[in-house]
């Protein structure tokens, strides 16, 4: 059992994995013009007025309703690896598994079917690929951080059209959206007829004042959602199928708790979920081996001052290295050792709050990290039921932790199903 630490000691574990710029890590407020004014960007009453408005839309109750979209979307792409699969060949599944998490994000969000594990010809999801991409290279490269020549250049170009499409498509939806409301009026009604998905949400939320979140904002807190769920849950699905694959015994002892749960049955239910002990061990240890969100960033609204004297000042962008801190030795025994009991109800009970940062963590921790965990928790079962997977040492991942965790080399994995 690990010891507790005190508030000096975290204070000093921490400082080891912050980096500080009073430069340019990533102006989000102005290099991601996709988001507007969301959750990630906002700070101050606004932010506390749309945490608030947005919270239940996460509530367990809407969230339970997600499960089959989530299957439909997970059992397309397990389809189209049965077609795909060779036992001479191994497969990258990243884009795979974005392309899926992509259809079942717009489905969650707008009831929006697009097809687009089957069709990448649609210009919305096209977009939406090239958002992706395109933020990723800006932040790799100095030169496209001045946000004149970034606008010059053709990425630049690439990457404000790619913007103009999405959000012409989003603020599309929303108005035909908000016109079947007037016309069905109240919640209730929508739900008799249909699961109430994201849009629903916004478009119905009043603070205590009776006042909602204005299109702008409604735009904002969808492409916020959409942009960082998508991307996070598919590398995080990834991720820890290939540490399933590195680990074979741990794979079958969670195949082996699937198949309990589900008997004869070939699909999960929302029920399923909480009876996933090992498995759901499992994924915890898989997110603290490769945290989908490598480092968050804060900016100081007042100086920091730390234990050891040393002091941040105002103003300044801090970055917590979460993969530091997961594979730190200080805090983890034998960091680099794949060991999900380290995540057993015990083992857990006296463990540091901030040592285990996936969604990271305090006030502005991730609002969807219920939603994410459901995810995750499907498509590994889903997977596990249907297939084996093992690694491919001809291609293994090289880690690439960006804003996403992603490998330079792609995920590489032998799927083998199952008789």
């Amino acid at each position: 059992m690990q010891r507790l630490y005190t508030a000096e000691e975290i204070q000093r574990l921490l400082i080891s994995t912050i980096s500080f710029s009073h430069g340019l890590i990533l102006k989000t407020r102005r290099d991601l013009p996709l988001l507007g004014q969301g959750l990630l960007v906002l700070d101050g009453p606004k932010w506390f007025q749309h945490r608030r408005l947005l919270t239940p839309a996460f509530h367990s109750d809407i969230l339970k309703s997600y499960v089959t979209l989530m299957v439909d979307s997970i059992t397309v792409m397990l389809d189209k690896w049965e077609n795909l699969i060779s036992d001479h060949k191994s497969m990258d599944i990243f884009q795979h598994v974005g392309s899926m998490t992509l259809d079942s994000m717009l489905k969650c969000i707008f009831s929006y079917n697009s097809n687009c594990q089957n069709d990448r010809t649609n210009s919305y999801v096209q977009a939406i690929g090239d958002l992706s991409s395109l933020v990723q290279e800006r932040v790799q490269k100095v030169v496209y951080h001045n946000d004149f020549i970034y606008r010059l250049c053709p990425h630049g170009y690439r990457f404000f059209n790619a913007c103009n499409v999405a959000h012409v498509h989003t603020d599309k939806v929303i108005r035909e959206r908000k016109a079947l409301l007037k016309d069905e009026r109240e919640l209730e009604k929508i739900q008799k007829k249909r699961y109430l998905d994201f849009l629903d949400i916004l478009l119905c939320a009043k603070d205590v004042d009776g006042v909602g979140l204005s299109d702008e904002d409604i735009r904002s807190e969808v492409d916020t959602f959409l942009f960082e769920g998508h991307d996070t849950t598919a590398s995080g699905i990834s991720w820890i199928l290939y540490a399933m694959a590195q680990n074979p015994e741990h794979q079958e002892k969670c195949r082996e708790e699937i198949k309990e749960i589900l008997g004869e049955r070939d699909t999960m239910h929302w029920n399923d979920l909480s009876k996933m002990t090992y498995t759901t061990m499992c994924i915890k240890e898989c997110l603290r081996i490769y945290p989908p969100v490598p480092q968050v960033y804060r900016e100081l609204n007042k100086p920091v001052t730390f234990a050891d004297g040393r002091t941040l000042p105002e103003g300044g962008l801090v970055s917590l290295n979460i993969y530091a801190l997961h594979k730190n030795a200080d805090v983890w025994k034998d960091p680099e050792v794949f060991d999900p009991l380290r995540f057993s109800p015990e083992n857990s009970a006296h463990r540091h709050p901030y040592a285990f940062l996936p969604f990271a963590a305090g006030p502005r921790n991730c609002i969807g990290q219920q939603f994410a965990l459901m995810e995750l928790k499907l498509a590994v079962a889903l997977t596990l039921q249907r297939f084996h997977v093992s690694p491919d040492p001809a291609n293994p991942p090289l880690e690439k932790p960006q804003l996403v965790m992603r490998s330079w080399t792609g995920i590489h994995l032998y799927i083998k199903k199952l008789v």
